[in-house]
């Protein structure tokens, strides 16, 4: 298989979400490309299920290509998007522990991402002050002034 020519088709899938009657479908061709138990299909897939109001069949995906040892950015894709899909199928209190362990893992441009989605979690298990902290805590360091002031009250929250 040739690997930038499946990523490229890959993306232009992706691009066409909003023209795809069936788009899970169209995924699951594309990804019947690799391996079964190839943990970047697996992933592909379950993200194809989310997009489309199916976190119940995505749930799935995501734990079976973690399992496979789906790693780099699409590992973490994968950890903010299980905890998303964990949320809405009620199972909050399992999206609060994955996000958090997902806290102390490397940095990248997902930080604020984590953040996000754990504040979700963290409302739903009514954690609000730890939720309103955490959301204000991503969002300080993208403001053009009040930086630090914000950062000092989110942390003031908990």
């Amino acid at each position: 298989m040739d690997e930038p020519d499946w990523e490229r088709r890959l993306a232009q899938l992706w691009a066409s979400i909003d023209n795809h009657e069936d788009f899970p479908a169209a995924m699951a061709k594309l990804v019947a490309e690799r391996p079964p138990d190839d943990p970047i299909a697996l992933f592909e897939q379950g993200s194809a299920f989310d997009s489309t109001g199916h976190p119940d069949l995505a749930v799935d995906k995501y734990r079976a290509a973690l399992a496979a040892s789906l790693s780099g950015y699409r590992r973490r894709r994968a950890t903010i998007q299980l905890a998303s899909s964990l949320r809405n199928l009620g199972q909050a209190t399992e999206s609060v522990a994955l996000l958090t362990a997902e806290l102390d893992r490397p940095s990248d441009d997902l930080d604020d991402a984590v953040r996000a989605f754990l504040a979700l979690a963290l409302t739903s298990v009514g954690r609000e002050r730890e939720a309103v902290s955490m959301a204000l805590t991503a969002l300080a360091p993208h403001l053009a002034r009040y930086n630090r002031s914000l950062a000092a009250y989110a942390a003031d929250l908990i």
